[in-house]
């Protein structure tokens, strides 16, 4: 084949993103057996509706959230707009997945007389369901739909990448406050027992906050970072002259 060698991994990247993915499965499971053992399971209608919203929550505003993250680490080989588009389907699913929580949980509030939007937890999800919607939008307008110049796609990428973490961290934190607060609606008198349900659930938490560690760590290791491949730098060479005015050499 032409051209140079795929590049490897470097050293502790696989390592740390097969934690990444094993933390990920764990936190899914222990909130599926908190779900199932302790709240009676998930379903749609009736009772048993609020619950799809935890599960929801931690799957796409968590761990798929997560995983779309990793997506420039581990895909460091492939073509940059496959890698482009994967990043934009798995952020696309896990708005999808969260908004089915959403609707569970307005719907079960309504069917039971509950008020909405009064609690931190609620005000923080909100805002983090509405941002990640809004940065979603405005990655594919920059990076995946034609029409963007070079340098304003260069200028907002700083701002594309420090607001994912962002918004990545205020999922987890919203996910911890809904965790404190589904514990004290349902075992307010027992909690301070150490009460399996509660041990459970606090485990959930822990879950949370190591696979949210495992990935910040991954993305803010700078020798991590994806490089660009030989065919991208000619591309964004001839993207830019066409964009800006600019010759390869940089004159005008």
């Amino acid at each position: 084949m032409d051209g140079a060698p795929p590049s490897a991994s470097p050293a502790g990247l696989s390592a740390y993103v097969a934690v990444s993915q094993l933390l990920g499965l764990t936190l899914l499971a222990a909130t599926g057996a908190w779900l199932g053992r302790y709240r009676g399971g998930v379903a749609w209608q009736g009772q048993l509706q609020f619950n799809v919203h935890p599960l929801c929550m931690v799957l796409g505003m968590v761990f798929l959230q997560g995983d779309a993250l990793l997506v420039y680490r581990v895909f460091r080989n492939e073509a940059k707009r496959s890698t482009k588009t994967l990043h934009a389907l798995l952020h696309g699913l896990a708005l999808v997945i969260a908004l089915v929580g959403i609707v569970a949980v307005f719907e079960s509030h309504r069917a039971k007389g509950i008020a909405d939007m009064y609690s931190l937890h609620s005000w923080c999800g909100m805002a983090a369901f509405v941002l990640y919607l809004v940065q979603w939008l405005l990655g594919c307008g920059f990076f995946l739909a034609p029409g963007a110049s070079f340098s304003l796609r260069s200028r907002y990428k700083p701002q594309h990448i420090f607001f994912g973490i962002a918004l990545f961290a205020l999922s987890i934190a919203t996910c911890l406050l809904g965790i404190t607060e589904m514990l004290l609606f349902n075992i307010r008198d027992s909690y301070s027992q150490f009460v399996p349900e509660g041990v459970l659930a606090n485990t959930v938490g822990l879950l949370l906050v190591a696979f949210g560690l495992v990935v910040g760590y991954v993305l803010t290791r700078d020798e991590w970072k994806r490089p660009p491949l030989a065919e991208e730098l000619a591309l964004s060479m001839d993207f830019k002259t066409l964009t800006e005015g600019e010759s390869p050499g940089g004159s005008q």
